[in-house]
Formats: structure tokens, sequence, C-alpha cells
């Protein structure tokens, strides 16, 4: 698919061309655009984009040979369906306690092995509990061809997991599991016309250095070329990659949509406008659950619960993150 200017008319603003698009990934360039501008896209779709991911995890019963939070860990990286993720609420701006069905997605997990084989324990065993800010949101994404989706923990006779999960709506500047994106390849100037590289060699640099098969869309310098000084960059190859929580398209879609949150939030600031009209932080970008400064204090969810507390990351001894012998060397805080 190609979104050229239509021929005979002059190039007035940015060009794209999709190159390659599939379930998970989308190949694309960018032309007409500054340096800045295409590396702007790029910082935002890795760690701005919103994105549900469990958050927290109340444990009813843990016998398997793995720590809760060892296995709360694991729970927060599997990625979660976020279609319309914009239906979900921030738990910061929500008017509940802790979470409800606006503002989270809630999962349960029940896994007991009574063979004599191991038992796996997967994505799939995770059951989404309803009612959900809509259909899509927090199902966990399975890609393989057998339907299990990545592998939680493994069991043996008698051993079992009963968990409660919570998953909530964040970003990847927070935490990785927020992460729309497992890679964005980015090049521009493939030939190095630029002289913006300098090639470490030792006898040949077009052999030990082979070019992208971005190099086939340009054209390579001819020989004694004179170097123009004033060139700048204005075409930027794109590669993103999904984990599967949202398509490629939807991720590109949203960074740019959070870029331009940003820059009306910049020509709010210099005009003097303090009505931000739906500013999500007072910088105009997104935020995790609970983030820092006016969201509550740095990590207010503490990633998991015990029988024995009463808030994320409490024992039997006290406040979260103590032991009998007094505060952890990590802090009140813990994360899934």
């Amino acid at each position: 698919m190609d979104y050229d200017a239509m021929d005979g008319l002059e190039d007035l603003g940015p060009r794209v061309t999709v190159r390659q698009a599939t379930r998970d990934r989308a190949d694309f360039t960018l032309q007409n655009v500054d340096l800045a501008f295409a590396n702007s896209i790029r910082r935002t779709m890795l760690a701005e984009v919103p994105t549900m991911a469990i958050d927290l995890v109340e444990v009813e019963a843990n016998t398997s040979a793995l720590a809760d939070e060892f296995i709360a860990h694991r729970l927060g990286l599997i990625p979660l369906n976020s279609k319309n993720v914009d239906d979900v609420e921030y738990t910061r701006e929500c008017e509940c306690d802790q979470y409800c069905e606006r503002c989270s997605v809630t999962l349960t997990l029940y896994a007991k092995c009574t063979g004599d084989d191991t038992m796996k324990v997967y994505a799939r065993d995770l059951v989404v509990a309803e009612p959900r800010p809509n259909e899509w949101v927090g199902q966990p994404v399975i890609t393989d061809a057998l339907g299990l989706g990545s592998v939680i923990c493994k069991l043996r006779k008698n051993q079992e997991l009963r968990m409660k999960c919570v998953a909530k709506k964040g970003i990847a500047k927070e935490h990785a599991k927020w992460a729309p994106t497992s890679a964005v390849g980015f090049e521009y100037d493939p030939w190095n016309k630029l002289k913006h590289l300098d090639y470490w060699y030792e006898e040949d640099p077009a052999k030990e250095w082979p070019k992208s098969k971005n190099a086939e869309w340009e054209e390579p310098p001819q020989d004694g070329e004179p170097f123009n000084y004033g060139a700048q960059p204005s075409k930027f190859y794109f590669d993103v990659e999904s984990v599967g929580n949202l398509e490629p398209d939807a991720v590109v879609q949203q960074g740019i949509r959070v870029l331009q949150q940003k820059l009306a939030t910049v020509i709010q600031d210099i005009s003097g406008d303090d009505n931000r009209n739906g500013d999500v932080d007072g910088f105009g970008g997104q935020r995790s659950p609970d983030g820092i400064n006016g969201g509550g204090d740095y990590g207010m969810d503490q990633g998991y619960t015990t029988p024995y507390g009463n808030g994320g990351g409490q024992s039997a001894w006290g406040g979260g993150g103590a032991t009998p012998y007094g505060a952890t060397p990590y802090g009140q805080s813990g994360w899934s």
C-alpha cells in the first residue's frame, strides 16, 4: 500500500509507503520529515503507547517451586489484548479506592496437578472475569499453533496455584510489561552518504559492514561525487514488531496520537493557556496506573498480596515489604 502524493502534484507533506504488513509486523518508510520528528515517533511507540498488563496479583495458594513474587513477575509479562484500550480508565483517574471494572480487568488462575507427570500451567489457564470495559481488553494473547500461550510455571503432584490477577492500563515508560512492541527497527541513509557513521574496520569496510535491505531503496553514491555539507536525512525506514497486545498499525497510530497530545501541551504552555483539556499527566503524555507525582506514591500498587495481608506486598509480619527483622533493602514496593 502506497500513500504517495498524486502524480504531478508537489510533495507538500509527509509521505508513507507500507512495504510489508502482517499480523505482528509493519515495515514502512516515512519521507519528507526531519530526523527529530521521525525519532520522536520511534521513541513514543516504544515507551508511551498505553496497553493492558497484570499489575496486581493476590495469592490465595501457591505450593509450586516458585516464589509468589517470581510468578507475579511472570504473570505481568504475559501480553494482554489491548484493543480499544481507551475504554479503560487510568486507576489514578477512577473514583474507586483501588480498582474496579472501569479501570481494570480481573483474571483468575486455578491449577492443580493430580497426576504423576509434571503439569505445565499456560496463559490459556487465565480466565477473564466479567464485566470489563469492552469485549477485547484483558484477554491473554495466544499465538502458538496449539493455543497454549506462555508457560507460567510447572507443577508436580498435589501442587497448586490459586491467584487473582488485576490488569491495569499503563505505559512502558513505567514498566516494560506495558510495552506494545518487542522492537522498533529504525534506519536512515543506508549508504552513509551523510557520514553520520564512522565505521571501524580492519581491511575493507564494504565487506565487513554489509548494507541492509534498505539500501535497495536508495541510489548508491557515485565515484567522485562531492560531499554535500548541507544535506539532511529525509527518508526513514521503520520496522515495527508488536508483542501481540496491539496490531502494529494501531501501535503507529497510537504513537502519533500521543505525540500530538504532547506537542499540543507545549503549545498550550507557550501560549499561556492553563486549560489542558484532558491532559493526562501535565506533560502531554501517558502514565502507568500509579505513577510519580500527582498519581500517588511511586509503586502504590505493591504487586502481589498474600492471605495474611491487606495490601499488595504485605506479609504476615505487617507493612508492605517488611520482615520480622525490619524493612527489606528494597523498600515497600513489590512489583509484579
